[in-house]
């Protein structure tokens, strides 16, 4: 049965969004973001995870036939796969940074992907082509092609997990990448760069002239977008539509769980526009609408844990099943 939930609910993020400018270029929208700005008191509120390996720098091939890097994070005893209940999932995770900027290695982007591996999943951090060097379709060519890599035998083989349960979770430009990256194609879910679950962080998700009117966007970030998109102008911009989920939806899409503050600098209208065009389709949808200002995976809290982290497990153990 298809569905949408539209949730609102308090959460203990909002600590967490107020240090975001200088925190989080790892998942801000802003150009001027930069995770090395993470002040030590905010680094030091990392969660560990012993029970979690990371292998690094791992090369995958890209979707210009060059090569891009991204992380592994597992647990390190394979036999607590039955955390999942089943066999082992997989899931890619994609960084945000406006498109041109953040990477896997942040601290925490590593530390997602850390969490998640806590959970029982098999994830791959990837980074892709950045903006403006490269703009527009490369960065969702990359993540596509680290999908099917993902699916291939030989990481089936020498991670172990089932390559028919693969998910995507994504923050900001990278809630974005994953969104389109489930609303590509159709039919079934275990071919190709196709996914089983997309679990999207704040995204901007209409990137047309008309999602300029869904709310204001920070200041800059339409030129930001147009640099993305590889135009010069919304009228003379054909790309946008195409770079835009909600246009591509359709009744074979995954399930997807979306998350968006209330009073973020990404409008809460681009997730409601998202989920819209998703039950009208036909595809099943979770939408929570979080009190607050905290953006992307800031909502996963990092003093303390939000709840948003067990729902977020609970939907990728549901859908990936």
């Amino acid at each position: 049965m298809h569905r949408t939930r539209r949730r609102a609910r308090h959460t203990t993020a909002l600590s967490a969004a107020v240090m975001l400018p200088a925190m989080l270029g790892l998942a801000a929208c802003t150009p001027t973001a930069d995770a090395a700005l993470a002040p030590a008191s905010v680094v030091d509120t990392v969660p560990i995870y012993p029970d979690v390996t990371v292998t690094a720098d791992v090369p995958y091939p890209a979707g210009d036939g060059g090569t891009q890097l991204l992380d592994v994070c597992q647990l390190a005893d394979v036999t607590a796969s039955t955390i999942n209940n089943g066999p082992r999932r997989a899931l890619v995770l994609v960084h945000g940074g406006s498109w041109r900027e953040g990477d896997k290695a942040s601290t925490w982007w590593r530390s997602t992907c850390e969490w998640l591996a806590s959970e029982g999943f098999v994830v791959f951090n990837l980074n892709y082509r950045l903006a403006p060097q490269h703009p527009y379709p490369a960065a969702i060519n990359d993540v596509r092609a680290a999908v099917e890599w993902v699916r291939q035998p030989a990481q089936v083989a020498a991670y172990g997990y089932d390559p028919a349960l693969i998910g995507a979770v994504g923050g900001s430009a990278g809630g974005n990448l994953v969104s389109l990256l489930g609303t590509s194609g159709s039919g079934v879910w275990d071919i190709g760069s196709r996914v089983a679950a997309v679990v999207e962080l704040s995204a901007p998700t209409d990137l047309t002239r008309a999602g300029l009117e869904l709310g204001a966007l920070p200041e800059g970030f339409d030129r930001t977008q147009l640099e993305y998109l590889g135009c010069s102008s919304y009228r003379s911009c054909a790309v946008a539509a195409e770079a835009s989920p909600q246009a591509h939806a359709d009744q074979t899409d995954p399930p997807f769980f979306i998350a968006h503050s209330v009073d973020e600098y990404i409008p809460i209208g681009h997730a409601h526009s998202l989920a819209d065009a998703l039950t009208e389709a036909g595809a099943s949808v979770t939408l929570v609408e979080v009190p607050g200002i905290a953006h992307s995976i800031a909502l996963l809290g990092t003093s303390e844990p939000t709840p948003l982290r067990d729902e977020i497990v609970e939907f990728l153990r549901d859908a990936l099943s």
